[in-house]
């Protein structure tokens, strides 16, 4: 009896032993099992695409995104020469100095317009530039020359060379964007990377803002910020309608007014520039002004409409054709000039060599006077 008593002690105390040294090395074998709580949750079918939330943008952001690009620019610095530098006696105690300054970076976006590898962007963000790069939503990066630039509508055309396969934005079948449209404009702003911001059409056709020669700005309240010039305007289609340029602000960031150089504007100076790495206008060498209330009351005339001559160059195509100061062109070839503003567009839309009728006003007589247009200089920032 006594035997089988130790025996039994003995293996009570193995077995505690035993449990000792499971609960101190694997606590959790010893644990028992506790059936976790199950929540219900409802998934969608899966194998199907995604479809957009009614009233979503997602399909346009989409199709457009791609042809964005970001654009970075370098150029290198170089400070003014001492003239110490020259000197032999200066060179041989100090040796010589290195000429070049530290290098100036800046960054913009760009829209590819063409597989060929075109891309328009605005003449500020690569104006100064030496060395320009091209980063593609996907992350490629590729260099790009200048082909050609415009400063009078801030645009210039740049060129990615090479046989990579690129996104190019669609433009639209034609010009019907109106007021209240809604617009996304994409672009890197302060150089966050791709940004997507949706607004309305604020306005069309705003001119006389001081930034450009030609103006014909869209208005929008989509955030643009710096960093989204030369990025896209598109509709609610993708399709591209202008090009991201300027803000009016007091801060440096969006206060909700921006503006856009439109699609027809961008494609004319896109397909110059392509076909003969310039734009070409008209010029007849005349000052114009507006006829004010005050103006046109001491010519004696009864309305303001019109542009008044304000000065007219010697030798120039408009004193050829026998304009003075003080005159008032109403038409030009039969179609009415409304201001300053009309005027310019319209002669800079006439090819150099055309001949014209521009009928004017002086005094009491309305005058037709025939006039060979001429070629618009180049600006002296394009040179």
């Amino acid at each position: 009896m006594r035997r089988l008593w130790l025996i039994f002690a003995q293996a009570v105390t193995v077995s505690v032993a035993v449990l000792f040294v499971l609960n101190t090395l694997k606590p959790e074998w010893l644990r028992k099992a506790t059936p976790a709580a199950v929540v219900a949750i409802l998934e969608a079918p899966a194998g199907g695409e995604r479809t957009p939330a009614a009233g979503s943008y997602a399909p346009a952001a989409q199709r457009s995104m791609p042809a964005v690009v970001h654009i970075f620019t370098t150029k290198g610095g170089r400070g003014q020469r001492h003239p110490l530098l020259d000197d032999p006696l200066f060179r041989h105690f100090f040796g010589e100095r290195p000429e070049s300054g530290p290098s100036e970076s800046g960054l913009g976006s760009g829209v590819i317009v063409s597989p060929d590898g075109y891309v328009l962007t605005n003449n500020h963000v690569i104006e100064t530039a030496d060395a320009i790069e091209v980063a593609l939503n996907d992350g490629r990066k590729f260099a790009a020359r200048l082909v050609g630039r415009d400063p009078e509508t801030d645009l210039a055309v740049l060129r990615i060379d090479g046989n990579a396969v690129l996104p190019a934005i669609t433009f639209p079948a034609g010009d019907s964007l109106a007021v209240g449209d809604v617009v996304l404009a994409i672009g890197n702003p302060f150089g966050v990377g791709q940004t997507v911001t949706m607004g309305i059409v604020s306005a069309l056709g705003r001119s006389q803002l001081g930034i450009n020669t030609f103006e014909n700005y869209i208005q929008t309240d989509a955030a643009i910020n710096p960093g989204n010039s030369g990025g896209a305007l598109v509709d609610g289609e993708g399709n591209l309608v202008g090009i991201n340029t300027a803000i009016y602000s007091r801060s440096g960031g969006s206060l909700g007014i921006g503006f856009a150089i439109p699609v027809s504007i961008a494609r004319s100076v896109l397909e110059q520039i392509v076909a003969t790495g310039e734009v070409v206008r008209g010029w007849v060498g005349v000052e114009i002004q507006d006829l004010t209330p005050e103006l046109a009351a001491s010519f004696g005339y009864r309305d303001t409409s019109g542009a008044l001559i304000a000065g007219v160059l010697r030798g120039s195509p408009a004193d050829r054709a026998g304009i003075r100061p003080g005159d008032v062109l109403v038409a030009l070839d039969g179609e009415t000039v409304r201001d300053p503003r009309a005027m310019l567009d319209m002669v800079a839309a006439l090819p150099p060599g055309k001949r014209s009728v521009f009928t004017v006003r002086r005094g009491t007589e309305e005058l037709e006077l025939n006039l060979e247009v001429g070629r618009r200089p180049v600006p002296q920032a394009a040179r």
